[in-house]
């Protein structure tokens, strides 16, 4: 049996898992509310409690839980699963790291945390432009929302000048959440990988350091990296001219 749960915030939907799960859960309760959802949302946050009393599903809803995934693979945002089933537990740790979307385990007890988890923000873009410099900072652990709207902000920051410096700071970012946010950043990435003459990567971390490396190899400017402390040196080699190095 498969129950909507109620009192939830709006892009968040809520199922309580009982019993057993037939077909008919799926065509006459999750489905429907999903694809309403997705309806006016891009993506959704969900929020499963599966009860002990939980017995399987029924080859019917096994099926239908497998053309839902694939039919709205990026339409979540964030999947917490609440339960206290070992079995259950396995099985989403062993699955969670082909989704598209970050996935929490929680126990029944800890049901309020899993509440409190898809409300938060995990991170954010913010983008900055002075003169011919654009910062854009990444803080947190970024999902697909964290982009939305952030092109056309690029894309005024990098209008106002036909010498675009670059400065990526990196020193309060924590990573992506999910395969399909990195899918998001990638897309921005191949959008403006012409524009910039000269990238600053500022940041701490081994795989921050590896951008630029990787920069270097797939976008025409110039990228150069420095070290947290050394933000002020990076904010001055991105906009300076080459006369003025020479």
């Amino acid at each position: 049996m498969i129950k909507v749960i109620s009192g939830l915030p709006e892009g968040t939907l809520g199922f309580n898992i009982s019993g057993h799960v037939t077909g008919g859960d799926y065509d006459y309760v999750l489905t429907p509310a999903i694809d309403k959802a997705l309806e006016q949302f891009d993506r959704i946050k969900l929020l499963v409690q599966i009860d002990p009393e939980f017995k399987g599903y029924s080859l019917d809803a096994m099926w239908d839980d497998t053309k839902l995934g694939l039919r709205h693979w990026n339409g979540f945002e964030r999947v917490a699963i609440v339960t206290d089933s070992g079995w259950m537990k396995t099985g989403v740790k062993a699955m969670a790291f082909m989704t598209p979307c970050p996935v929490q385990l929680f126990a029944i007890v800890e049901l309020d945390d899993a509440r409190r988890w898809l409300s938060e923000s995990l991170g954010t873009i913010h983008i900055d432009s002075e003169g011919d410099v654009v910062t854009v900072r990444l803080l947190g652990k970024l999902e697909p929302s964290a982009y939305d709207g952030v092109s056309d902000e690029i894309d005024n920051g990098m209008s106002h000048s036909e010498h675009v410096r670059l400065v990526l700071d990196l020193r309060e970012f924590d990573g992506w959440s999910g395969i399909s946010a990195l899918g998001t950043h990638l897309s921005l990435v191949r959008e403006h990988y012409r524009v910039p003459e000269r990238i600053a990567v500022v940041g701490e971390k081994a795989w921050q350091k590896m951008a630029e490396k990787i920069m270097n190899k797939f976008v025409r400017a110039e990228a150069r990296f420095f070290n947290s402390s050394d933000y002020d040196d990076a904010i001055k080699w991105a906009g300076m001219k080459q006369s003025e190095e020479e």
